[in-house]
């Protein structure tokens, strides 16, 4: 089992209430508020080797905003913690790419902590705002539904390895700069009128479709030549994370008042995921290894 899952398992056995826990964002229904959190940590996220402070402050902030738009809610707060061997230099790019970002996605900082460590470890909790919108739940895709996507897979997971290889190019400038969508979550939350399974493809797309299939309980059918897609290595778009992309199951009705959405596949009765007629084991990006 992916350890992961286990310590999740163990979470979720160990709490008395765990019914906020299993989407992107939990949602406080008496405040209209989602809230979320992430951590990044050097060495396991990034490498100092080819990620500036500036660049870390950006993927920190970019990942965290993503949970939200998946969420369907509106961005409105974060609070940062950062921890390292930190000097004034860092805190001061760090905190000027977390200004430009502000401006970009209207969001205000309201609160933080600063601490040292080893390594450099930010971890970000995310506000939202959810009044008047149409929530995601990964549990809830229904029989017939679309499955759709916006964004590309495989791009950060390229830049990644392009990194290592001291290159320099589109998909090394992807990986450190993540493509959000926040006008697309908006139309879905505020334009579909039935429940819909959204999440962000952070541990990549089949990792996704796992975890709305488990969750609602169908069957997800989806087509290769259909997965956009800029790399050639396959394994990459299956399963390379970080891209951040969307991947949505919602009413047909409701896609077609969507723009931008691209259409990768079907739900249908059943479990698990198959591509193109079979069924795909679950692979995801592994925290623990």
């Amino acid at each position: 089992m992916n350890k992961e899952f286990e310590f999740l398992k163990i979470i979720n056995n160990t709490l008395s209430d765990s019914s906020y826990l299993g989407n992107d964002c939990a949602y406080l229904k008496e405040y209209n508020l989602a809230i979320s959190t992430d951590i990044l940590v050097e060495d396991v996220h990034f490498k100092k080797d080819y990620m500036s402070a500036s660049d870390i402050a950006r993927k920190a902030i970019l990942v965290n905003i993503s949970d939200i738009l998946a969420s369907g809610a509106k961005l409105k707060y974060l609070t940062i913690a950062l921890s390292g061997k930190l000097d004034s230099n860092f805190i001061e790019e760090f905190y000027r790419e977390v200004n430009d970002l502000s401006k970009t996605y209207n969001f205000k900082v309201i609160g933080g902590d600063l601490t040292k460590s080893d390594k450099i470890v930010v971890s970000i909790s995310v506000f939202g705002d959810y009044k008047d919108r149409n929530i995601s739940k990964r549990s809830n895709a229904k029989e017939g539904y679309i499955v759709a996507v916006a964004g590309e897979f495989g791009s950060s997971s390229q830049g990644l390895n392009d990194l290592k290889e001291n290159k320099n190019n589109y998909f090394t400038q992807f990986h450190k700069n993540p493509k959000l969508y926040p006008e697309i979550s908006k139309k879905i939350a505020t334009l579909t009128k039935s429940p819909y399974a959204m999440t962000d493809s952070s541990d990549g797309l089949i990792d996704c479709l796992y975890q709305i299939s488990e969750q609602s309980k169908i069957k997800i059918e989806i087509e290769y030549n259909k997965i956009p897609k800029k790399t050639q290595n396959k394994d990459f778009v299956l399963f390379g994370g970080e891209d951040y992309s969307l991947v949505v199951c919602l009413d047909e009705n409701d896609f077609k008042k969507i723009p931008n959405l691209v259409e990768i596949g079907k739900c249908k009765k059943g479990q698990g995921v198959y591509l193109d007629n079979k069924k795909i084991e679950y692979r995801g990006f592994n925290h623990f290894e």
